[in-house]
């Protein structure tokens, strides 16, 4: 029994659990600049996590099947519906005077109802997609990375299913989700900070495609379910160092 599923099993992509996992610590990296250290250049680094995600989501969707119904990813979704929930008390108590928008998780799922929609011929798939997107464009500001992060995991499922080359549509989403106009404002004064940020935000699509394509030669431990954990519990761990700093 264990031989035959041994050999039915699907290989694990491991360039996808390394994306999650550099994802994950570009995330940490961004948020270590609330901890009390002066580290504002951490902000550059930290453009790549979301993008990434929504890269990770992309692949996801788009590997669901190869029929063209593909069905909705109800235990994906419940997954990140029920993190969304358990992670916005941690992400409020660390990120208390910075709060303007939920956890970034509400956004990750609607990302991946509206990209599942946009894929699907189901009809279902699509209404869910579409009020997703409805949502995503209503409740904007109270959402991070707003409505372009919404369709984010979209735009890259367009990259995934034409030519690496339109990997400038996801970039210029990227940086729209971001706070465009203030990096912007400040490349044209010269700010490092603010060119790094621009440049992030435009190449992490293209470095997330190229770590996706990359052959390793290493094992890279398995991202499962329970790393959606992590994201709560860093900012716990965040806000204890942050008191002892």
């Amino acid at each position: 029994m264990t031989e035959l599923k041994t050999a039915t099993a699907p290989e694990r992509d491991r360039a996808l659990d390394l994306l999650k996992w550099l994802a994950m610590l570009s995330m940490v990296m961004d948020h270590l600049r609330y901890v009390g250290w002066d580290a504002d250049w951490l902000y550059v680094p930290g453009r790549l996590a979301f993008p990434w995600f929504c890269l990770a989501i992309a692949v996801n969707v788009v590997r669901t099947r190869t029929s063209a119904a593909r069905p909705i990813r109800w235990k994906y979704l419940a997954w990140l519906a029920l993190f969304s929930a358990i992670a916005e008390l941690p992400y409020r108590l660390y990120m208390a005077e910075e709060v303007t928008t939920l956890n970034v998780l509400p956004t990750l799922t609607l990302g991946l109802l509206v990209a599942q929609g946009g894929l699907s011929r189901s009809w279902p798939a699509r209404v869910l997609g579409i009020a997703a997107l409805a949502i995503g464009v209503l409740f904007g500001p109270q959402l991070m990375f707003g409505m372009y992060g919404v369709l984010l995991p979209l735009a890259f499922v367009l990259v995934l299913r034409t030519s690496i080359w339109l990997a400038i549509v996801p970039g210029i989403v990227c940086l729209l989700s971001n706070e465009w106009s203030k990096i912007i404002d400040g490349m044209l004064w010269g700010d490092p900070i603010s060119i790094g940020a621009l440049v992030a935000c435009l190449m992490a699509p293209l470095l997330g495609l190229a770590i996706l394509r990359w052959r390793l030669e290493f094992g890279v431990w398995a991202m499962r379910r329970w790393a959606y954990a992590i994201y709560p519990v860093h900012f716990l761990v965040l806000a204890w160092m942050r008191g002892i700093v």
